[in-house]
This record gives structure tokens, sequence and C-alpha cells, in this order.
């Protein structure tokens, strides 16, 4: 697991490493600096030319530290105070003396120029006000720079906690962060802002992360690894589980279809679709691994049944708003007492009749809305939701909803429960961006539900091999033409490739 703290805890973790460990603020700027010229120096970058532009608190003093180690190594270096030098911190003034005592000069002001790099110092993870003014016209200019463009910690002008762009912000070719990487860079828009980065150790404490379950994780291949299954050679069909598949309205098959062939390549048992009476013969050629049942209109005593057979039940996936749809998913509310995925018109039928489904919900579902069903559900814009997501979860999965699991999908899918630990994942890519992609993520989550995975285990581990089969298709395909059917054409492959990996290391 890799903690991916906020400003607020990175700055806990500092406190704790110095006041209770014992090691001195300057001591953990010194190996900053550090880590940074040494990354210079292994990338073979040019240093020729060293611009570091730097501001009055530690991330300044970080930058005065790599001015101070390139001008002793023979680099020439110009080095701008960004900031008020009378403001600076205790710690940025003593890199300020050290500097000017190896021989270098402070400037006050940013001039363009040709120069090799360009080092960002100017702000750390602290900033949550926007950059106007001065400070903005000089990111500016940094911005416009045919240099590389190297940030330290992370680019100035992107938020730790959202990753939102406060005003303007540097637009870095390489960031190296300290410690952990901050959430901020791991979501959009920071994450193209801080593009690639490099985390250093110069060993800030993991205590106050491991203590704070506030603190996001990104799990890590062997994480998901021992989320896997098993599977059992003296096994039968039975021992996987049965997932009943609630989808598909007139003219809609293909999202049933996507729903139960994805449970089954997931590793489910059985997989009972019900249907419109329209789409039998197609999910029936599709699909001959499925039962299958239709219906003409709304009987709930059919669908009563059918709930009373599933072990899952995953619901919603094209099934349309009008009056027989919002009779499913309300029975199915008020009735069901099996684990449940409810994606698409299950949450937009949610949103359209709260009063019909509150307080209809336990902590055995899964929600799995994209950011303009979230909207619906919360009542937020989607602006809104992007400018912090960790927000609108926790606001949508208060008192009301809680224990339930949340896939908030969009290009960094964040999986979140008030139980647990909030959970970014970074598998998957732009190819993903097609109808049909949600279908085979909800499925595939159901059939590791069956599996008897629990929610938030099926929930992070579906949302992780639905990536890596993304990736996987974006490799056969490229970005343009993948579809929703090559994503789940894929599934097996992620699948095998992660089990592989586990047989590999043993």
């Amino acid at each position: 697991m890799r903690y991916l703290p906020g400003a607020c805890q990175m700055k806990e973790a500092d406190q704790y490493t110095i006041h209770t460990l014992g090691i001195p603020s300057l001591a953990l700027m010194e190996r900053a600096a550090a880590a940074c010229v040494r990354y210079m120096r292994e990338q073979d970058m040019d240093l020729s030319d060293v611009c570091i532009v730097c501001g009055s608190g530690n991330n300044g003093g970080d930058g005065f530290a790599i001015a101070r180690m390139l001008i002793e190594d023979g680099h020439r270096v110009t080095a701008v105070m960004a900031g008020n030098r009378d403001r600076c911190t205790s710690e940025c003034k003593e890199q300020i003396r050290l500097f000017e005592k190896a021989g270098g000069i402070v400037g006050n002001e940013f001039k363009a120029g040709e120069y090799s790099i360009i080092v960002d110092a100017v702000f750390g993870v602290g900033l949550s006000r926007n950059i106007e003014g001065k400070y903005a016209k000089i990111l500016g200019a940094m911005n416009e720079s045919r240099a590389l463009k190297f940030a330290v910690d992370i680019p100035s002008g992107i938020s730790a906690d959202t990753g939102n762009v406060l005003g303007i912000a540097f637009m870095a070719d390489v960031t190296v962060t300290f410690q952990k990487m901050k959430f901020g860079m791991g979501i959009y828009p920071g994450k193209e802002y801080a593009k690639e980065v490099v985390i250093a150790d110069i060993g800030i404490s993991d205590a106050p992360f491991k203590e704070d379950t506030e603190v996001v994780c990104e799990l890590m291949e062997t994480d998901y690894r021992s989320l896997l299954p098993a599977r059992m050679e003296d096994s039968n069909k039975g021992t996987y589980g049965k997932v009943l598949v609630i989808a598909g309205s007139r003219g809609m098959c293909g999202a049933a279809y996507f729903n139960a062939k994805s449970a089954y390549l997931a590793g489910a048992g059985l997989v009972r679709i019900y249907t419109a009476e329209e789409n039998l013969a197609v999910l029936q050629t599709l699909l001959p691994e499925a039962v299958i049942t239709a219906y003409e209109d709304f009987d709930e005593k059919e669908l009563l049944r059918l709930l009373s057979w599933a072990d899952v039940v995953c619901m919603g996936s094209g099934i349309g708003m009008e009056e027989t749809a919002k009779k499913l998913v309300e029975t199915v509310f008020q009735n069901n007492r099996c684990p449940c995925v409810v994606d698409a018109d299950g949450l937009n039928l949610m949103a359209v009749h709260p009063k019909a489904f509150e307080q209809r919900l336990h902590d055995q579902y899964i929600l799995t809305p994209h950011m303009k069903e979230m909207s619906r559900l919360t009542g937020m814009s989607v602006k809104e939701i992007r400018e912090d997501r960790l927000k609108a979860l926790k606001r949508f999965l208060g008192d009301k909803n809680a224990g339930i699991t949340c896939i908030l999908k969009d290009a960094d899918t964040v999986t979140y429960t008030d139980r647990k630990r909030a959970c970014l994942n970074c598998s998957g890519n732009c190819a993903m961006a097609k109808a049909g992609s949600g279908d085979v993520l909800a499925g595939l989550t159901a059939g590791l539900l069956a599996q008897k995975r629990d929610c938030f285990e099926s929930a992070v581990l579906g949302a992780y091999l639905h990536g890596r089969a993304g990736d996987s298709a974006r490799e056969d395909k490229g970005a343009y033409s993948v579809l929703a059917e090559d994503i789940m054409n894929h599934i097996g492959i992620a699948f095998k490739h992660l089990a592989q990996d586990e047989e590999e290391s043993i």
C-alpha cells in the first residue's frame, strides 16, 4: 500500500518526525535538496545554466539548498527570491545564508533567459489560496521558458489535497516529491502538471499515515493479488456464486450482455439475466452460458423469486427510466438482502425519485456512478465534485448512506466507504472512454462479489482489473479503437497477469 497524503497530513508527518523522532527540520531540508541534485545527476540533466526560483517558506529553503549544492559542484546557478525575504522561515533564512556563504547571489527578479533547467521552489504543499499578482506573473513567465522544468516536492499552484490549479500552476516536466506522492498529484489536473513524479525517501515517518484513516491510499500489485478469489480444484459452479443481472430495456441488450459476460469472466459460477422480452433472442445468441428470464411487464412475484435465488445482484445498466424500471429498482431495494451493484439507470432512478429509495440501501451495496451520475445523486455540479472528490463522497455517504461503497468513475477513479481508507485507482487509460465500459465494470465487480469478496475489496479489485484490461486492450488496438467488448475480452488477460505475477513471486 502506498499512502497519498494531503497538505495537513504531510505537515503532521513532518512535525512528528521533527519533534517526536528528533530529526531537525534543516536535516530533512538537506536530504530533500540532496535527493533533487542526485536525481538531476542520475538523469544526466544539462546543469550548465540552472535557474532556481524560491519562495520564502521551507520549499524555498529546499531551493536555496539545491542552489548551494550545484554551486559547490561548479555549476552556474541563478537563484531568485520570489517571496519576501523579510518573511522567510528560519530554515529558509539559514539556507540563504549558506548559499551566499558558498558564493551565491540572490536575485530579486525572475528574468527570462535561455536556461538549461528552471527549478520551481516557490510554494510547497501547504498552499491553499489562489496565486495572484506578482507570483502569477512569475509562474507564467517560468512556464513560457523552453528550459526543462523541475518542480521541488509539488508544482507551485497545485493543491496537494484536491489536485486543483490554484489560479495558475507551474507546468513541470519532472517533480521530485518527498517521502510520499501527494494525493493532488495523483489526480487531474494536478497529475498533468506534475508530469513524471519521482518519490525521494528523506526519512519522514509513515507512522501518522498509518494511524490516520483519512489518508488516501493506492494499492500495489501485491495488495491486489492478495484480493484475488481462491480457485479450488475440488469445486463446481455453485462454489463461485450466482449472479442475477437486471439490465437492458428494449433496444439495450448490450448492457445486459456486458454485465453478464463480465461477471462470468471475473469467475462467477452462474449468471442469470432478467431483461426485457425483446432482448431474449439476441442475448441467447451472444451469451449461451447465461440463463435468461424475460419480462414484458413488471412481475413482482417473478422478481422476488429471482432475488431469493441470487447470491449477488447487478442492477441498473440500460434498464431505462420508465415506470417498469422504477418498479424493478424499488422492489430490489425493498426486498434484496444480498450484495448488490447498482449502475447507470439504477443510479439515475435513485436521483429522480429520492424519496422512493431513501434509506433503502444497506452496507452490502456498491454504487458505480460516473461524474454526471454523481452530480444527479448529490445535487452538486460536476465542477464542484471534481474540485474535491473526497468531500463529495463523504457528503454523499454520510449518515444516510453509511457503510455503502462507491466507485466514483473518472480518469482517476476513487473507491470510498466510510469504513475504510479511500483508494485511488491508477490503472486504465483514455481509450476506455467509450459507451459500455461502465457496464463491464459493474459486471466484473458483481462477479468478484459472488466469490465472497466483501464490497470494498470487490470494488477496488474490480476497478483495478477493469483498468488493466483497458490497458491491455489499448496495447492491442491503440488509443482510438478500443470498444467496451475489447475491454471485456481482456479481463481474462488482466486476471492471468495478476495471478502469474503471484506464481512467479512464490
